[in-house]
């Protein structure tokens, strides 16, 4: 362990050398490493996660670069995991950093998910987030759900100790496989939600303080008004 670089987290009685220690033999799989993924991927490879896997099948985009952060305006047209690599290694060398170029799809999740200790989901349609769930589900692998739209933004943690899932949230798939979600947001939303993510994900591994396990946490950046809902 580099004590320095992680000497402000060995200040922390929460977390101290054995929570830093848990961080460095974690696993943690990112389901899409754009708007979401990039700060997730960014403070979670800072922390000292071991080994972090991206999935994602999309190329850096023009468009992209309003809001997903981890990518630079050389690297427009490059493999997203590819430059997420790059960029990661430079924050951090001794990361492992597993990169799949294509979708979680049912052929191959549970052997992808299978992998790893805790999965955050950064994706942007229902059907991935039914799938990530499902495996999860039946694997008993934390879930760190996620989602913006324009100003608006949601996390929630399911462990999978009770019966609680994401379709909680959302039961009957074929009603929202249609829903027409925001095409615009905030590009700082994705900041603030993937933070919040990449926040649960550190407390789940270290086990320190209060989770959102089964809470729903929203927050509405033109108001400001949060708030935190059991499932």
């Amino acid at each position: 362990m580099d004590k320095e670089r992680y000497s402000r987290h060995l200040l922390l009685p929460e977390i101290g050398e054995q929570g830093q220690l848990k961080l460095a033999k974690s696993r943690v799989l990112i389901v899409g490493v754009g708007g979401l993924g990039s700060p997730i991927a960014l403070y979670l490879t800072a922390a000292g996660v071991g080994t972090l896997g991206l999935i994602d099948p999309d190329v850096v985009s023009l468009t992209n670069l309003q809001r997903q952060v981890l990518y630079s305006t050389q690297q427009i047209g490059e493999l997203k995991v590819e430059a997420a690599r790059k960029r990661l290694l430079e924050l951090s060398p001794d990361t492992q950093i597993d990169i799949y170029p294509y979708s979680l799809q049912i052929e191959n999740a549970r052997d992808i998910i299978n992998q790893y200790d805790i999965v955050i989901d950064g994706c942007d349609n229902f059907n991935t987030r039914y799938l990530i769930n499902d495996i999860c589900q039946a694997l008993k692998i934390p879930y760190v759900y996620g989602s913006i739209g324009a100003f608006q933004g949601q996390v929630a943690l399911f462990d999978f100790n009770s019966d609680k899932s994401y379709r909680d949230l959302f039961p009957e798939q074929e009603e929202f496989q249609s829903l027409q979600l925001p095409k615009g947001v905030m590009g700082v939303m994705p900041g603030v939600i993937g933070t919040l993510q990449a926040a649960e994900t550190i407390k789940k591994i270290v086990g320190c303080g209060n989770t959102l396990t089964n809470q729903l946490f929203t927050i509405d950046l033109l108001t400001m008004q949060t708030m935190v809902v059991e499932i």
